[in-house]
């Protein structure tokens, strides 16, 4: 019998994948020995470890998932002339359909779309506001001389309570900024759904309040929108009203509540490389089309081949599929109840993309200067090969570029985030048990100290030693 949950979520015991399998990719096993003899030879940080060696891939849900045979197909209709190709046409077409901005401009990634559009608003000295900034988001508004300032709701700060908009921006804070500061906001943005405090999506009725602020006040308001359908998904399923919407009807209202978008097509363009940046300002977009001659590529391609292209447009129609967004939904869901089980905390309730679990909570011993995150996550790289990411003061500590005091993180988090159609229900039962048996040499696990890194995006390459 399935039932439901707070939200109207099914909830089942066995997840069937809307789809099947074609081609398969073999898996290299490791023994923990090697595991651990890996690990000291990247370093500590799981972005050095070569993909042979790892079991399970939860690093990032970034390009790394699987393309449909209708995007294989695609592929092959590629037309790859410099300028004017049909490939280009074909996707404006679905991304003007899906989100109707006019102005379509794309970039190989989602980072290339945030660096185009912070370089041509001008953030030098001036503030980006955000629910949640991600890595790359950051990093791109302070390496312009630009303050990126987080104002996510209270409760996204509390990994345990299950309100269903986490992913919501502090109104009430935004308002104050854009009373406190005229002049001085570059633009303010809201993630979607919120990649850095736990992949919490945000509510349509925050999104039109908060594009009523920012347009009172005269601030271009932008979304983040590499995970809009998963977001406009959870809406339907938990927003008052919207239960009888389409999710494709429910993200092209979210679009019409901003001035422009930045999108990676890697998250919910169901593809393995690009990303744009939409607008409807013609002097901005005419500004961005010109960085992007001078350092992605003529205006349609922007540095992606035709058949990447294809590939997204339809990835662009299938990632609203409802079938799949229930599926990878379910799947998710399994994973955070898994954990649960497991006796590991994590950030409820479970959004699209990942599951986050609280090291901070499961850790408390290991503080926050030792990254706990990092911790959890060599932990499970060794018992079982898996592979997540830290987001937590590795990732967003440091140097606060505007003060010069230490950042720590507000949270201490190991994201597992699932690629797309790539893993099946025993692949999950597999990553339980290997967080139960985390969970059992909990009090083994020590902290890390940092022997070297970089001023941006210092986990992508930082060197650490175990303390």
């Amino acid at each position: 019998m399935i039932g439901s949950n707070l939200w109207g979520e099914d909830l089942v015991k066995t997840i069937i994948e809307p789809f099947r399998i074609k081609a398969v990719e073999p898996i290299r096993m490791t023994t923990r020995e090697e595991r651990l003899a890996i690990l000291a030879k990247a370093d500590w940080n799981l972005f050095k470890i070569p993909a042979r060696d790892i079991l399970i891939d939860l690093l990032t849900d970034s390009g790394t998932g699987a393309m449909s045979a209708e995007q294989w197909a695609a592929l092959m209709r590629g037309d790859e002339s410099y300028a004017g190709s049909e490939s280009w046409f074909r996707f404006e077409s679905r991304v003007r359909e899906l989100t109707g901005f006019r102005h379509i401009v794309p970039t190989h990634q989602g980072r290339a779309a945030e660096r185009i559009l912070f370089s041509c608003l001008g953030v030098a000295g001036k503030v980006v506001l955000n629910n949640t900034h991600f890595d790359t988001t950051r990093a791109n508004v302070e390496a312009l001389g630009g303050r990126a300032v987080d104002i996510p709701v209270p409760e996204a700060r509390v990994p345990a309570d299950e309100s269903p908009f986490k992913g919501n921006i502090d109104l009430t804070a935004l308002e104050g900024w854009l009373a406190r500061e005229p002049g001085q906001i570059a633009c303010a943005m809201v993630t979607v759904t919120n990649n850095s405090g736990g992949g919490q999506p945000a509510s349509l009725a925050n999104l039109r309040e908060a594009s009523r602020l920012c347009r009172a006040a005269g601030v271009p308001f932008f979304l983040d929108a590499c995970r809009f359908a998963e977001n406009a998904w959870l809406i339907k399923l938990r927003e008052p009203g919207q239960g009888e919407r389409s999710v494709e009807e429910i993200a092209r209202e979210m679009f019409s509540l901003a001035d422009g978008a930045t999108f990676s097509a890697k998250k919910d363009g169901l593809a393995n490389i690009g990303g744009f940046l939409a607008s409807n300002d013609d002097r901005l977009a005419r500004l961005e089309q010109e960085l992007l001659i001078l350092t992605e590529g003529f205006p349609t391609y922007g540095g992606l081949a035709g058949r990447d292209l294809d590939a997204i447009a339809v990835g662009l129609t299938e990632v609203v599929n409802e079938d799949y967004l229930r599926y990878r939904m379910a799947s998710t869901r399994y994973l955070g109840e898994g954990l649960l089980g497991a006796g590991m905390p994590i950030v409820r309730p479970t959004g699209g993309h990942a599951v986050y679990i609280d090291a901070g909570s499961f850790l408390p011993r290991i503080p926050p200067r030792e990254l706990p995150g990092q911790a959890l996550a060599c932990a499970f790289y060794a018992e079982g090969g898996v592979r997540g990411v830290e987001i937590g003061t590795l990732m967003f500590g440091g140097r606060d570029p505007a003060t010069g005091r230490e950042r720590l993180a507000p949270l201490e988090l190991l994201r597992l985030a699932i690629p797309r159609r790539v893993y099946t229900q025993s692949h999950i039962d597999y990553l339980v048990e290997v967080a139960q048996e985390v969970a059992a040499g909990k009090e083994s696990l020590r902290g890390f100290r940092i022997v070297e890194e970089h001023q941006h995006l210092r986990h992508f390459t930082a060197r650490l030693a175990p303390l």
